[in-house]
């Protein structure tokens, strides 16, 4: 179905080339009211609110689709998971991002803003129209559905502007150009009403659904526990998330389970048991891209499986965090200090052996590194794959990348110089929700549990079906995987030492899983501000990653030096200046910026 547009001016809910005038007179293209009060035209409405999951739609595909993606890989530019990645002086906005010098005048900001509350007015006038349905269209059943998804829908789009700027507006379904009260303050905390729409759409939903890509029950109690993590109501989201762990499933009806780490970005394997929520993402024809996940494209290695745009690489620093020790543990504090050997600095026509130590076995399926299988595209070459290694690094992602042998289904040009695939973006997943619950257990003291948790996830990796193989020919990939791992994968599991070396040490190993288990999924940036809460912890974590990487040789990523994380300021992202100047009322912004932006 033909998605449709609307068009209305909210505090964030500008539309380009849009004026005040010309939301008065019935543009083209849109469609009337009255055409909406049939079973299809409110599904039709809903479809249009699910559709701005992925960033797109509210600007043409090559620009605020980029910043709008789901995955917010520009964001997570900010902490120590990735580099900008292509070369020096190629997206200077994402440079500044990643250095810490962006202001509110910075163009990713707005056009995620817009991303977002584009979002929010798709969901609220879903919400609206069902209040004027005529009685009869829609059975009462059929009604409770459809409204919860879109306040579901409103929750999440919420929930991801808090996750980013903290202080934002929230726009109900009475908030209209019509009622003249769109100028909404940002002085309001939003969690209260996150919270209230997840806890809505919680009670009303069922537990299992159509189409996979629809919300559940489940997966509102799931995003409801993630905005009481937020503000720290641990034992809240202790109760819920174990409930979830307990009888959770997908809306296909699927107990929640971890299958093997590769299914999750596998798009033959999507919407399995680890899918809590995920965008949905294909291929159609006729679509240039913009059904599958064109708000990722510009992530794609520049070699293998695309030819651009090699942004967003992954650093030094998380690479040597799969690092293993001789028990198959992570170095959690001094993984630097036993850094896995890479090429850089080494062209790809020169020999290179990759290293030979104990390596955490998510790392391949996370990082392309030089001598290792890269799904089934060939032994990643190094520097031949990388726009730029002096000043990117020599690793590239592959969590967002399609597999050669199912290209033809899963996969397209994209404008003709970058790929659009079918892979799923899981906005969350069963190991996310296990490693909540542990992060959770321990703030409550319950540090046995904690590891009994952090443990399951850390087997699920420790099953060697789910390691990388060398090929069986490694001139010919096609002709598949043997069974030898491609390096030293040794992964162990804890075995009391949360409750003997104490809270803190249990703490820091919980929030490791998540940095190594969810590794360039676009979470750790807002992990770090969740765990801050004010201590100066993302400061610390975030200066010591700069002056790690600045100092790598043969790394001159000029960008980066000199770049500092300041306290009180860098934990949240600038609110967009032009939504602030938008704002205006009775000569005063009712939007407020951030402190020290």
């Amino acid at each position: 179905m033909k998605l449709l547009k609307y068009y209305l001016l909210l505090a964030g809910l500008l539309f380009h080339n849009c004026r005040q005038s010309f939301l008065e007179i019935g543009p083209k293209g849109t469609v009337n009211e009255s055409t909406l009060m049939t079973k299809a035209g409110v599904n039709g409405l809903l479809t249009g609110a699910y559709s701005y999951l992925d960033g797109v739609g509210t600007r043409e595909v090559g620009k605020g689709s980029w910043f709008g993606a789901v995955s917010n890989w520009i964001f997570s530019l900010a902490s120590d998971d990735a580099h900008k990645g292509s070369e020096f002086g190629d997206g200077v906005a994402f440079e500044q991002i990643e250095n810490y010098s962006a202001t509110s005048v910075n163009n990713v900001y707005n056009d995620k803003w817009i991303a977002l509350y584009d979002g929010v007015q798709r969901a609220n006038e879903v919400i609206r129209i069902l209040a004027k349905l005529p009685a009869g269209v829609l059975s009462e059943d059929e009604a409770t559905q459809i409204k919860a998804e879109a306040v579901f829908l409103r929750g999440v789009y919420h929930l991801e502007a808090a996750k980013i700027w903290e202080n934002v507006p929230f726009i109900s379904e009475d908030v209209s150009f019509a009622n003249q009260n769109y100028k909404v303050s940002n002085k309001i905390p939003v969690w209260p009403k996150i919270e209230d729409d997840f806890r809505y759409a919680a009670e009303r939903l069922t537990p299992t659904k159509s189409l996979p890509g629809r919300a559940n029950s489940w997966a509102a109690k799931a995003f409801l526990a993630k905005s009481y993590l937020f503000q720290h109501k641990y034992e809240e989201a202790r109760v819920l998330l174990t409930e979830i762990i307990a009888g959770g499933t997908t809306a296909s009806g699927q107990k929640y389970d971890l299958g093997l780490f590769s299914d999750n970005f596998n798009p033959s394997r999507k919407n399995g048991p680890e899918s809590v929520f995920a965008v949905q993402m294909s291929i159609q024809a006729g679509t240039n891209g913009q059904t599958g996940n064109p708000g990722d494209v510009l992530t794609m290695p520049i070699g293998g499986p695309s030819s651009c745009c090699g942004f967003y690489q992954p650093s030094f620093s998380l690479v040597n965090s799969f690092r293993t020790d001789p028990n198959g543990l992570p170095y959690l504090d001094s993984f630097n200090d036993h850094a896995i050997k890479s090429d850089q600095g080494t062209p790809s026509v020169q020999p290179f052996t990759p290293d030979e130590g104990a390596i955490d076995p998510r790392l391949d399926y996370t990082v392309g590194r030089r001598g290792i299988p890269y799904l089934d595209w060939g032994i990643m070459p190094g520097s031949a794959w990388v726009r730029a290694q002096s000043d990117a690094g020599p690793y590239i992602g592959i969590k967002n990348v399609y597999y050669k042998a199912a290209k033809a289904s899963t996969s397209t040009s994209y404008n003709g110089w970058a790929t659009a695939t079918a892979n799923n973006y899981n906005m969350i997943r069963f190991a996310d929700v296990l490693l909540w619950a542990a992060e959770a257990e321990v703030e409550v003291g319950s540090l046995k549990k904690a590891e009994e948790l952090v443990n399951r996830v850390r087997a699920r990796a420790a099953n060697p079906a789910g390691w990388v193989k060398q090929y069986l020919d490694k001139n010919d990939p096609s002709k598949g995987f043997s069974a030898v791992p491609a390096a030293n994968y040794k992964i162990g599991l804890y075995k009391g030492e949360f409750e003997s070396k104490g809270q803190n040490f249990a703490r820091e190993a919980v929030r490791f899983e998540r940095k190594i288990e969810l590794a360039m999924e676009g979470h750790r940036i807002f992990d770090l501000r969740r765990y801050d809460n004010g201590s100066g912890y993302m400061a610390e974590k975030l200066n010591a990653f700069v002056t790690f990487e600045t100092g790598v040789p043969n790394f001159s990523c000029a960008y980066l030096v000199g770049a500092k994380f300041q306290k009180g300021k860098n934990e949240l992202f600038p609110i967009p200046q032009a939504q602030i100047d938008l704002s205006v009322k009775d000569g005063s912004s009712t939007l407020v910026q951030n402190p020290n932006h």
